[in-house]
């Protein structure tokens, strides 16, 4: 049976969307939900006691719009191209599936060896993604780690559930809503190409981050 890691990267919804930097240890709170923590708390709480842990039925009852009809399209082409353009020569690929936008950040120029910190040299990158996200909030996001076959099942589903979260809360630490992400650690269970050799198990290391529509 196939084992998936998941966690839900969420702040305290009626405190407004407080968390710490991983990276210099200060509290911060979210520039998107800053400006009316108490009523985007309420209105959050009200869309999950009406849909579970939706994030959707959260986020909608925070304030934020829902796109319908021919806008989802339109709404997900713009975002594409701004990523598309942030991201060019950075080493991170941008595809789509159907209105899902998929980026696809290879662990060789994310992590180090077997590590789970970002790398410094990433910052940058993740700061023009950051930049993105925040302008068009009206996505949920996916933050899936993945490794190759080396190593034991337990330390590829561990490693690549940390790797996920760090992408996830370096993310949150610009100003990304943290209500947006779930986090997801599949280690060697999703293989885009062979393990058999080192070209494929390059490919096989990496974070990938869906961002799919609030419809």
């Amino acid at each position: 049976m196939r084992l998936i890691v998941a966690t839900t990267v969420a702040g305290a919804l009626l405190l407004g969307a407080c968390t710490t930097d991983p990276y210099t240890g200060e509290q911060k709170i979210s520039n998107t939900a800053g400006g009316a923590a108490l009523g985007a708390g309420i209105g959050a709480l009200g869309g999950m006691l009406a849909g579970g842990n939706d994030r959707r039925n959260a986020l909608i009852g925070a304030g934020v719009g829902a796109l319908a009809g021919g806008a989802v399209g339109v709404y997900m082409d713009r975002q594409e191209a701004e990523l598309r353009a942030q991201l060019q020569g950075s080493g991170v690929s941008v595809s789509r599936q159907g209105d899902r936008i998929v980026l696809n950040m290879p662990s060789n120029i994310t992590f180090a060896t077997d590590q789970d910190s970002v790398m410094p040299g990433f910052y940058g990158t993740l700061n023009a993604v950051g930049l993105v996200l925040k302008k068009y909030n009206q996505t949920i996001v996916d933050v899936n780690g993945h490794t190759d076959s080396t190593g034991s099942d337990s330390h590829n589903y561990a490693l690549s559930q940390r790797r996920a979260s760090s992408v996830a809360d370096y993310l949150g630490a610009q100003g990304v809503d943290p209500r947006r992400f779930a986090v997801n650690g599949y280690g060697e269970t999703q293989p885009i190409a062979s393990n058999a050799n080192e070209s494929g198990r390059a490919q096989n290391r990496r974070v990938e981050i869906y961002l799919t529509p609030i419809t």
